[in-house]
């Protein structure tokens, strides 16, 4: 075991002098010997012969009436429970340790026994008793030396036999030293005191904590969380169902720690807030459903959450009151590092606790909605693993091909006759839960766009039109091609039997156009030889008509439009490809593009602001910036 493992115990237990060691002391552990005569020796009162040997003669007796087991006599088995052994561990101390060996080492009402009944895995070697004896054996004599306490690969060398998991005596240190109250940690050194640690503090203030201030907390968690939007357009966490707007764009709605779910739960308060949010935006009733999924905390592991969020807050406030406290520099120490692995442990605890995302949805256009609770794992963000999954299951579209677009069209149908508008389709698709989700109505955009492009658009497909006259004609319309595809206006998708009726008419229209045009100038040209010979003498020598003007050639655009400053990034894109597009195709085409950007603020910038955009400013490689006084 100390050969293989060789990592968990100290250097020395691999040579084979440890073995020799090991075999002349049997049935008694070397590290035992080790330390009683280094360190308990050390003691005024303790005899280095007598003593160990007093010591060893109730420890024997204790164990012979016990009929312990075990395969070797090591500090974790020595039963400081039995009032012989204890007198002998006791009577060269303070008195003070008598009340540490009841509360936090080995006793009826101890924590250590405690913990191994409420932890099967730790009481089936009796892990954190055994822990809380190597300890104390390897501490408590060493109370004013200058490196106190034994390290974790001692402690494990005191309590582990051959054939028993190593690091099930890892998880009892750790349960110890955040749960005792005489237990001082510092780094890989642990060691008893009489004078009671911060954590005692730590644990009754976190016992005092009101729920509401738990609660807020939490919610305060979760909305620093909501700045990661993973695939949503916007994250809304833990807010009521007025303060959720009601727009197009798909989002996440975190729901607060009051509003747990259970599995399979119908009735559970996740899914009576989610549906009052999807019905209502405050008083008035809620048009674009088919934008909203929820996430909602599981019940049983909200309590784990809760717990971690209590320890983080007695810690904390421990942390900010040190000088208050007169804490010396070991506690001040403690209480950071307790502090950060609270932290810690809060940000591992909030996606183990919020892992049912509720989704609303409607299988059948005729019937009734349905709610699909899907259990997320992970460590990610709560956004990011909640689009993942929407993702992977296609309850969330961040793009859709014009095949799909037009089996939605035919499915339900979207159609009103012959075309739909493109707005109308933006609000059937927010509205409708039977109808794929989607991010936003650039998804729809994108699709309308590739659709009209498709070679195969008469038969896969549909066209597109920028508007409709009043004759019902369509006008821009385009298929097979490109098309500048917009949200907004009368833009129109057209059935393609439609569009193609209207462009074969059109191009018979158009030939015979063509085919009047030609018989008209055939019929002035032989009027026109007519009219000359007969008046021959009297149009001789006239002047020629003279020939059309050319076509003008237009060499330079020039233009300006004003941005809607909160969406910059949504209306230059547009503007990239539905105007520079267009613009830059040509050989030799030189497009020049300059943001001028002017802002007010009647209140003044603050110093982060303007550290903030001068900085980025410079990133960017801006060719004039500043800011001004008036």
């Amino acid at each position: 075991m100390y050969g293989t493992q060789h990592s968990e115990f100290p250097s020395e237990c691999r040579e084979a002098e440890y073995e020799r060691r090991i075999k002349q002391a049997y049935p008694i552990h070397p590290e035992l010997f080790d330390r009683l005569y280094n360190d308990w020796s050390t003691l005024d009162k303790f005899q280095r012969t007598r003593g160990v040997l007093r010591l060893m003669a109730a420890v024997i007796h204790s164990l012979w009436e016990r009929q312990d087991g075990n395969l070797l006599i090591m500090p974790a088995t020595i039963p400081i429970d039995d009032s012989a052994v204890q007198f002998e561990l006791t009577r060269y101390l303070d008195d003070q340790w008598t009340p540490v060996i009841a509360k936090d080492v080995d006793g009826e009402h101890s924590l250590p026994l405690r913990l191994d009944r409420d932890a099967p895995n730790l009481g089936r070697y009796s892990a954190c008793r055994r822990v809380a004896r190597t300890i104390y054996v390897g501490s408590a004599p060493t109370q004013r030396a200058a490196n106190r306490g034994i390290d974790d690969r001692q402690v494990k060398l005191g309590c582990v036999q051959p054939g028993e998991t190593v690091a099930t005596f890892g998880d009892a240190i750790r349960r110890l030293t955040d749960r005792a109250t005489y237990l001082y940690v510092d780094g890989s050194r642990y060691w008893y005191s009489t004078q009671p640690t911060v954590t005692r503090l730590a644990e009754d203030r976190a016992n005092q904590l009101h729920e509401h201030d738990v609660m807020d907390e939490i919610v305060r968690r979760l909305r620093d969380e909501a700045r990661s939007r993973g695939d949503f357009h916007r994250v809304h966490a833990c807010l009521s169902s007025s303060d959720i707007p009601d727009e197009h764009e798909a989002r996440l709605v975190v729901l607060g720690p009051e509003h747990p779910h259970s599995k399979s739960q119908a009735d559970s308060a996740a899914r009576k807030e989610a549906q009052v949010i999807l019905d209502s935006r405050g008083s008035s009733p809620r048009s674009y459903k088919n934008t909203l999924v929820f996430l909602a905390s599981d019940a049983s592991r909200l309590k784990d959450l809760q717990t971690a969020i209590r320890q983080f807050m007695s810690w904390k406030s421990i942390w900010d009151e040190r000088e208050q406290l007169n804490l010396d520099p070991f506690q001040s120490k403690q209480a950071d590092t307790k502090r950060k692995n609270a932290d810690d442990t809060v940000n591992v605890r909030i996606p183990e606790a919020y892992q049912w995302l509720l989704v609303p949805n409607q299988p059948d256009p005729k019937g009734s909605p349905e709610w699909t609770e899907t259990r997320l794992q992970g460590s990610d963000s709560l956004a990011l693993r909640a689009s993942k999954k929407l993702k992977s299951e296609e309850m969330l579209l961040v793009q859709m091909g014009g095949v799909r677009l037009r089996l939605e069209l035919d499915r339900v149908p979207l159609w009103r006759g012959n075309d739909v508008l493109v707005k109308q389709l933006v609000e059937d698709f927010a509205t409708y839960l039977y109808l794929p989700r989607l991010r936003d109505s650039d998804v729809l955009i994108a699709a309308i766009r590739e659709g009209v492009t498709l070679l195969t658009w008469q038969s896969e497909t549909f066209a597109y039109a920028q508007s409709k006259d009043a004759d019902g004609r369509y006008l821009g319309l385009v298929g097979g091609g490109s098309a500048a595809v917009q949200s907004e206006g009368g833009s129109i998708v057209v059935k393609p039997d439609v569009a193609a009726e209207q462009q074969r008419r059109d191009a018979e229209a158009a030939k015979a156009k063509a085919g009047n045009g030609s018989a008209t100038v055939a019929e002035s040209e032989r009027t026109g030889e007519q009219g000359q010979a007969a008046g021959a003498e009297t149009t001789r020598g006239a002047d020629t008509d003279t020939p059309p003007p050319p076509a003008p050639t237009y060499r330079r655009f020039h233009g300006s439009v004003q941005l809607d400053s909160l969406r910059v990034g949504r209306d230059a894109s547009r503007i990239a490809d539905e105007v520079i597009q267009h613009l830059s195709k040509y050989i030799g085409a030189n497009v020049e593009v300059t943001l001028e950007i002017r802002a007010e603020m009647p209140d003044g910038a603050t110093e982060k602001t303007i550290r903030d955009v001068t900085e980025n400013c410079r990133t960017l490689r801006f060719d004039s910036f500043g800011f001004e006084e008036e």
